[in-house]
């Protein structure tokens, strides 16, 4: 039986540096390609990370018959096309966040890979923390009772650049992709998802949200309150609120090292877990073993989560008179 998974890289922008450097940290997992629109960008990441093959379009790496999983890190509206293109090839993937632009397009993906038996997932590294995994498992033996609510906060203050893909409409720029994203899965996470979605917030002139203020609403009266932005920063803090208690996940909860667990009546308990690496592995170390096992998807980040998510994110985008869609 094989213990290696060998790896492409689809796209070598920004976020694959930093994640690329984590493989060191998952035994078996080797990064042997990597593929870009232009042959120069990827001769240059393969030289900096050491990887074998270098590809000069994405067709060529989806072909490569030495890659089992591909990571896929191209700007949002790129995903939809390569992903197919990569399922038809038989290919595992790791899609990064946000999985497509569209709900209908990551609907198309999903459909696809389960009808392949490959194992797709998306790279919601939040949720493979080792903080978080505590979170979740406090929660599930009653620490704070029910949960009831949930609050976070995601934002950056980013200078107005028509130039720059985070305010490109066709690049599927705006803080709700990019950022909210990140609110919205973890609030999922925990409430499941949300009968209603109540969006405001403003754009900026290429038609892409700035900020949006995000109220999701479940029938049984549970709430989250959410808040994404690119005009200012915020903390990055989040709080989930139940009956008998509350867990403070302190800055920036997306990937944390400490929460702080309020039990009724007793005082604060601080538990810090830091992530191993710069904190990909964890989501790498998944796909790593779920491919090896014959998985076809994450327990942790199911591919139901995944379109639940996408479809609070293009609900809100539409309230705000914001539209994507796939390249």
């Amino acid at each position: 039986m094989t213990t290696t998974t060998r790896w492409g890289i689809v796209g070598p922008g920004r976020i694959a540096e930093n994640v690329v450097r984590d493989f060191v940290q998952v035994p078996g997992a080797e990064v042997t390609a990597v593929g870009s629109r232009s042959l120069d960008r990827a001769q240059g990441f393969a030289a900096r990370h050491g990887i074998g093959t270098a590809h000069g379009s994405y067709a060529d790496l989806v072909a490569d018959p030495d890659v089992d999983v591909l990571y896929l890190a191209t700007p949002h509206p790129q995903h939809h096309a390569v992903a197919l293109d990569a399922i038809a090839a038989g290919k595992h993937l790791l899609v990064e966040k946000s999985f497509t632009a569209t709900v209908a397009g990551a609907q198309e993906v999903v459909d696809a890979a389960r009808a392949a038996g490959v194992f797709v997932m998306e790279a919601m590294w939040t949720r493979f923390q080792p903080a978080v995994v505590r979170l979740r498992e406090l929660v599930a033996d009653g620490a704070i009772g029910e949960v009831r609510s949930v609050q976070a906060d995601l934002g950056v203050a980013r200078e107005y650049d028509p130039a720059d893909r985070l305010f490109a409409q066709e690049l599927g720029g705006g803080a709700l992709l990019d950022l909210g994203v990140y609110v919205v899965s973890f609030a999922q996470m925990l409430l499941g998802d949300p009968d209603t979605v109540t969006a405001t917030g403003s754009t900026f002139p290429t038609g892409v949200d700035a900020e949006a203020a995000l109220l999701l609403g479940y029938a049984d009266g549970r709430a989250a309150t959410l808040l994404t932005s690119l005009r200012n920063a915020l903390p990055g803090q989040a709080r989930v609120f139940g009956t008998q208690g509350w867990v403070d996940v302190l800055p920036r909860f997306h990937h944390p090292a400490t929460i702080v667990l309020h039990r009724a009546g007793a005082e604060p308990e601080e538990i810090t877990l830091p992530a191993s690496g710069t904190g990909y592995s964890h989501e790498l170390a998944e796909v790593h073993e779920g491919v090896l096992a014959g998985r076809t998807e994450s327990a942790v980040m199911p591919l139901a989560d995944t379109l639940a998510v996408m479809r609070v994110l293009e609900e809100a985008a539409r309230q705000l008179g914001v539209e994507f869609t796939e390249a």
